[in-house]
């Protein structure tokens, strides 16, 4: 059983009683066992499993700790824990409540926002110049995160004085914007957590005990939903030296306040580190006891085997440093696997990547180029949506903008009329539209608003040279309506008509990758990847550009037999990974990326004073005790192995730098004389 195999402290933490628990795992220290254990220890204490809910940060640690589970339970009762996400957990009750609830990530939200944005007129006589879309889009969700009670107008008028003239006017964008959220079910990720807080307060679910992972990364919104199920017991696991995402509204004072909260607490402490050697564990103690301590601990080594302190590399310059520790990488004897470079900046990877790439050393760079955000698969699973989902404005807004001369406005002004003529249904109103419609547009009296400026004007819709009866489509009336935006819509329309019958998943792929719009699409990108600063399209380029889009959509296609059914498919491309990369080699990786993670050999680089700690990141949403704290987090992932290093110059900057005063602290560098 788990709690066999449990030292003291782990034991004492998972045979805790019921009440609120916070138990503070040091890095290393066996966190994952200790929530196995405790789960164990319920379901033996006759606790039934679908009375507890795991919380983890991801869903690859919630798997993990079921599978755990799994060899010492029935399968049947282990499949009943609500395991996952916050966000993934909340889905699944309020799917429950609401089955035609559409999840959309945030870069499609984004584009609806843009096109509510686009309508508004910035009237104020400043020289300071309005936010755009996108960046309001993260700060309203910063604040759907930190603030739980309150207007968003005030709290950005707090916030953002400087912005305040034009408070009023985001304000109302915010508003038509959940309006139109509300209208085509469309939830983001907070709202996952809004709405199953509402949905609380009318229904309850009762749990016997919570138990959080990663607690210290919970911000407000977070942490005011784990209070409201109003559970008999919590069991919540973290480390208040590994709090890292501040900048996405992470508040370390919610596990410090944790006594506070609740006068029963119990705090329970894991010091016992079985990753790494005891100089790496030296280390990371000194530096990290400069920062305030939350609740008493120290990191204490169990491992008996000696590895050679960790080492100071200094450099002249930036690429002299990056290959240097390529040739190190190569020389070291270690499996590519088991070695990771840890950087703060994703620029730092850049110089490592091309010095490893030089050597022949495979490299996996996670967190970026990932195969779900190139361009082509999103156009793909847009052009999915359009007939797994009847109302998905955001997959007609995303296609339809690669036609020239139809921008965000005038793409959702094109669908909300497609929707007139199907009477609420998209593919209707391709396929069998209601000719008696009227497509004159209503007026709204909206803050600043300039909807339909001329699209009431009318045309004769036979004016196009098409192939098909779509040439008869009432929607070819409207004046705005360009002969290519013609011709992509009637495009649209056979796709529509191909896939309305059959709905088995390779047949829609395969319509989809044959259909002339995709296909104009994937050129189009293929070309804007082949053309230099100049304007010059290298052919070449294009065609290897071809052909690795190609390679994505035979990945897609293959991926596709396991779902024979095109909406499960669709779930999966959706909701799914974000790890779709079977890649192998050296791991470049941030330190946000990084944590969890445990190698070998660790390099920790470009540790120079603005870099590490990053002066900018510092001046907005950070501060020195969180930059110390990824320093903590980087140094901790080394088991064995653990080297830093810095440059002092770097010749694309143009910049000196002096060495990290994390290198001060840890007692490498004197601090007179750096």
């Amino acid at each position: 059983m788990p709690l066999s195999r449990l030292n003291e402290e782990q034991l004492k933490a998972a045979t805790a009683n019921f009440g609120h628990n916070l138990i503070i795992a040091s890095a290393g220290t066996g966190k994952t066992s200790t929530i196995v254990a405790r789960i164990a220890y319920l379901l033996k204490q006759g606790i039934r499993a679908e009375k507890i809910m795991l919380l983890t940060f991801t869903n690859k640690a919630s798997k993990e700790m079921i599978h755990r589970l799994s060899y010492h339970f029935d399968k049947n009762i282990i499949k009943k824990i609500l395991a996952g996400t916050f966000h993934s957990v909340a889905y699944t009750l309020l799917k429950n409540s609401n089955k035609n609830l559409a999840l959309k990530q945030a870069s499609e939200l984004k584009i609806l926002l843009k096109s509510l944005y686009e309508k508004r007129t910035f009237r104020h006589l400043s020289e300071i110049k309005p936010y755009g879309a996108s960046y309001l889009y993260d700060l309203y969700s910063l604040f759907q995160n930190k603030n739980t009670q309150g207007d968003f107008y005030t709290w950005f008028c707090k916030n953002y004085e400087e912005q305040s003239i034009y408070a009023e006017i985001y304000e109302d964008i915010f508003k038509e914007y959940e309006e139109e959220k509300i209208r085509f079910n469309y939830v983001d990720f907070n709202d996952l957590l809004i709405n199953l807080k509402q949905l609380l307060k009318i229904q309850k679910y009762e749990f016997d005990e919570i138990l959080v992972d990663e607690y210290q990364d919970t911000n407000a919104l977070q942490s005011s939903l784990i209070e409201a199920f109003e559970s008999k017991s919590l069991f919540c696991v973290g480390d208040y030296d590994q709090s890292i995402y501040a900048f996405n509204g992470a508040d370390i004072s919610i596990i410090g306040g944790f006594k506070q909260r609740f006068k029963d607490a119990q705090i329970f402490s894991l010091n016992k580190n079985y990753r790494s050697s005891r100089s790496i564990l030296a280390l990371a103690n000194k530096v990290i006891l400069n920062n305030e301590r939350l609740y008493p601990k120290e990191l204490i080594v169990t491992r008996n085997d000696e590895f050679k302190a960790p080492t100071l590399l200094s450099f002249d310059e930036s690429f002299e440093q990056y290959e240097h520790i390529a040739q190190m990488i190569l020389t070291s004897g270690v499996s590519f696997e088991n070695i990771a470079v840890i950087f703060r900046n994703n620029s730092s990877a850049d110089g490592l990547e091309v010095a490893l790439r030089e050597r022949g050393i495979a490299s996996v760079r996670k967190g970026s180029g990932s195969f779900f955000e190139s361009l082509e698969v999103k156009a793909f699973c847009a052009m999915l949506a359009l007939v797994i989902n009847p109302k998905d404005i955001m997959a007609f807004i995303h296609l339809m903008t690669y036609t020239k001369g139809v921008g965000n406005v005038l793409a959702k002004e094109l669908f909300d009329a497609l929707l007139k003529l199907g009477r609420g249904n998209l593919i209707q109103g391709f396929l069998n539209p209601d000719k008696n419609v009227n497509l004159k547009s209503e007026k709204k009296n909206n803050y600043d608003l300039g909807l339909f400026a001329d699209l009431d004007e009318f045309a004769s819709e036979k004016r196009f040279v098409l192939e098909s009866e779509f040439n008869t489509h009432p929607i070819l009336k409207l004046s705005k309506i360009n002969e290519e935006c013609a011709k992509n819509l009637e495009k649209i329309y056979i796709f529509i008509q191909k896939t309305n019958e059959n709905h088995h998943s390779l047949n829609v792929i395969n319509e989809l990758c044959d259909n002339a719009f995709f296909k104009e699409i994937c050129e189009t990108l293929a070309i804007k990847r082949a053309t230099n600063k100049a304007g010059q399209i290298d052919l070449l380029r294009k065609s290897e550009n071809l052909e690795k889009i190609s390679s994505k959509l035979a990945v897609l296609k293959e991926l596709s037999k396991n779902y024979s059914d095109i909406y499960s498919y669709y779930n999966f491309l959706t909701l799914g990974s974000n790890e779709m990369n079977n890649s192998k080699g050296v791991n470049l990786l941030s330190i946000h990326a990084s944590k969890g993670l445990e190698f070998d050999m660790v390099f920790v680089v470009d540790l120079a004073q603005g870099r590490f700690p990053n002066q900018k990141l510092m001046a907005t949403s950070g501060s020195l005790e969180e930059e110390r704290r990824l320093f903590y987090v980087a140094v901790t992932r080394a088991k064995n192995i653990l080297y830093l290093s810095y440059a002092k110059y770097d010749r694309n900057k143009k910049a000196n730098y002096a060495p990290s005063c994390f290198l001060i602290e840890a007692g490498f560098i004197d601090k007179n004389s750096s």
